[in-house]
């Protein structure tokens, strides 16, 4: 398989948040959107085949799960992570972002505090705190020039009666794939505190040469019973707007506390075509992943490159997973809304403002590099030619 991501594939007009709600979210008309996490590629064409087909059938009935759609999210996870899930551990989820509300919602009370890693994905702050609970943070900080857990600090916080906390692994803005030794140390210090963990794998499958995720799952059966990890094929395979994810609970208890809440909130019946979107991916997307990786690290190449020699103000910590690149503008000494008002009005680009992640994000911009080399070429040279302006 051989596929062109270079082609572009024009989005205007789609109904798009990313290009289409990009002026109501900037301000600004006629912005180079790179910002929202999600790719301008076309999905795998398997994924699109059996959509169609599914379409051409014609009658779209109340959704049941049937075993194959099970059966290749276990054969994935086997093939791409190694690690072997039961069956019966895996309960169908609206996304997500909703399964981490519903977590909160399950796991938690009205008034308990949840545990994050700042800078943030903005959601956590809003399944936590649109729930009655209170947010504590874990600030990552940076150690022989990369993001660290700053497992001292998490020690202390996991001490202030946490109830749960919500681990993005790998983790959005900074693009760190975690070690296995990190992970047991943070287990270990979950399960020492009765911290339960909840970890979004949302990005499992968006990793880099040179790094492996370790799924939560994983580490170990004592860890297993005391976490539950949230995933999906929507990063992965570009198919966010179809809504469909996943949870995976071992704990048996924990398991049915969690589709007793789906119950209380009537969300099990699914969208019959996200369920053939999820199993096409799964079964048939491998080949498209791994050039779409392919691609996106040669992004990454060119954005390091260019930035070193035209961008000398703007420090990058090269991502080892996701599509996002973390942009450190604090030597411009601008605060976070002067920062991003000023690249929307000179460079006339849409950046995800890193004071939305928290406020250890003031200073930074967040780059989606999920696009064509050419929009990253001329998004990255209108950002250095506005820098260029500054006096």
């Amino acid at each position: 398989m051989t596929i062109n991501f270079d082609e572009a594939h024009p989005r205007i007009g789609t109904d798009c948040l990313k290009w289409d709600g990009a002026t109501a979210q900037f301000g600004a008309p006629d912005l180079l959107p790179m910002w929202v996490a999600d790719m301008d590629f076309r999905v795998p064409e398997p994924v699109l085949l059996a959509l169609r087909e599914r379409v051409e059938h014609g009658i779209f009935g109340y959704y049941y799960p049937s075993g194959q759609l099970v059966q290749s999210i276990i054969d994935w996870w086997d093939a791409r992570h190694s690690l072997s899930l039961d069956p019966a551990w895996l309960v169908q989820s609206p996304g997500v972002v909703p399964s981490l509300s519903l977590a909160v919602r399950t796991f938690t009370a009205p008034g308990d505090s949840v545990l994050i890693q700042t800078p943030a994905y903005p959601p956590f702050f809003n399944v936590i705190e649109k729930n009655g609970r209170q947010v504590v943070q874990n600030p990552l900080h940076v150690h022989q020039g990369r993001y660290a857990i700053d497992f001292e600090d998490l020690e202390t916080k996991l001490s202030q009666d946490v109830k749960m906390m919500i681990l993005c692994s790998p983790h959005n803005p900074v693009g760190r794939v975690w070690t296995r030794e990190e992970l047991l140390r943070l287990g270990e210090l979950c399960l020492r505190r009765g911290v339960l963990l909840v970890s979004d794998e949302i990005h499992a499958d968006l990793v880099f040469h040179g790094h492996t995720h370790i799924p939560f799952t994983a580490l170990d059966d004592e860890l297993a019973q005391r976490s539950i990890v949230f995933a999906a094929p929507s990063k992965t395979f570009n198919i966010a707007g179809l809504h469909k994810s996943y949870a995976v609970i071992p704990n048996t208890t924990l398991r049915q506390q969690f589709r007793d809440e789906l119950g209380r909130l009537a969300l099990p019946s699914e969208n019959v075509l996200s369920a053939v979107a999820m199993q096409a991916a799964y079964a048939q997307g491998a080949p498209w992943l791994d050039e779409a990786l392919a691609y996106m690290e040669s992004n990454l190449d060119w954005l390091e490159t260019f930035m070193q020699s035209r961008m000398r103000g703007v420090h990058m910590m090269r991502p080892q997973g996701t599509h996002l690149v973390w942009l450190d503008f604090r030597a411009f000494g601008m605060d976070a809304q002067q920062l991003q008002s000023y690249i929307v009005r000179e460079a006339r680009v849409a950046l995800s403002n890193g004071n939305t992640f928290g406020t250890d994000g003031e200073g930074f911009l967040r780059m989606n590099i999920a696009c064509t080399r050419a929009t990253l070429q001329t998004g990255a040279e209108r950002i250095a030619a506005a820098l260029d302006r500054l006096p």
